[in-house]
C-alpha cells in the first residue's frame, strides 16, 4: 500500500508544484484577477487527477481488481495529504525566498479595487488595518503553511470522494467462491 501511495502522492505534488511555478508569474502579470485564480485552481485540480489514477492502480495491482469505498477513500486521502504537503512546502520555499513581496502586492491590489469601487475612507482604512494584521500573521511560517494547506486540500478531498465512488468494486460471486476454495 505504501509504495503506491507515496508514488502517486509525490507525483501529484510534483504536478502541483510545477503548475504553481507556471501560475505565479501569470498571477502577478494578471494582477490577481479572476482568470489568474481560475488558472491556479485548474492546476490544483489537474494535480489531483493523479489521485484517481493512483487509487485505480492500487485497486488493480494491490487489491486484485476490487476495493471498497472506504479503502479507496483511505488510499486517496493519503495521496492528497502527501500532495498537499508538497504543495505547501513548495509555496513556503517560493514565498520566503523568491516572492516575499507577494502578499504586499496582493494587499495593494485589494485596496486599489476598494478605492476604485468608491468605498468610503472608513471602509478602506478598516480593510487596510485588517490586511496589515493578516500580512503579519502570514509572515509566521506555520500560519503561512496552514493557510496554504487550505488551498489544495478541499479540492483533493472532493477528488478523493469522487475517485472512491467511481472506482469502488466489490468481488463478484465467482471471485468470492474462488477465495473460499483457495
Amino acid at each position: 500500500m505504501g509504495k503506491t501511495i507515496w508514488k502517486f502522492g509525490l507525483l501529484s505534488g510534483i504536478v502541483a508544484a510545477v503548475m504553481m511555478g507556471l501560475y505565479m508569474p501569470i498571477s502577478v502579470k494578471l494582477d490577481h484577477q479572476g482568470l489568474a485564480w481560475a488558472l491556479g485552481y485548474a492546476g490544483i485540480v489537474l494535480s489531483f487527477l493523479v489521485v484517481y489514477f493512483g487509487v485505480r492502480s492500487y485497486r488493480d495491482n494491490v487489491c486484485g481488481g476490487q476495493i471498497s469505498f472506504g479503502r479507496a477513500f483511505g488510499v486517496g486521502i493519503c495521496m492528497v495529504l502527501i500532495s498537499s504537503a508538497f504543495y505547501v512546502l513548495t509555496w513556503e520555499i517560493v514565498y520566503f525566498n523568491f516572492l516575499h513581496g507577494f502578499m504586499d502586492n496582493y494587499g495593494n491590489h485589494v485596496i486599489e479595487k476598494l478605492k476604485a469601487s468608491g468605498a468610503s475612507a472608513a471602509v478602506i482604512q478598516a480593510k487596510t488595518a485588517e490586511w496589515q494584521r493578516s500580512r503579519a500573521l502570514y509572515e509566521n511560517p506555520l500560519y503561512n503553511a496552514a493557510i496554504t494547506f487550505l488551498e489544495p486540500f478541499p479540492v483533493g478531498l472532493v477528488m478523493t470522494l469522487i475517485s472512491a465512488a467511481v472506482l469502488k468494486r466489490k468481488a463478484t460471486p465467482e471471485q468470492m467462491v474462488e477465495g473460499l476454495t483457495a
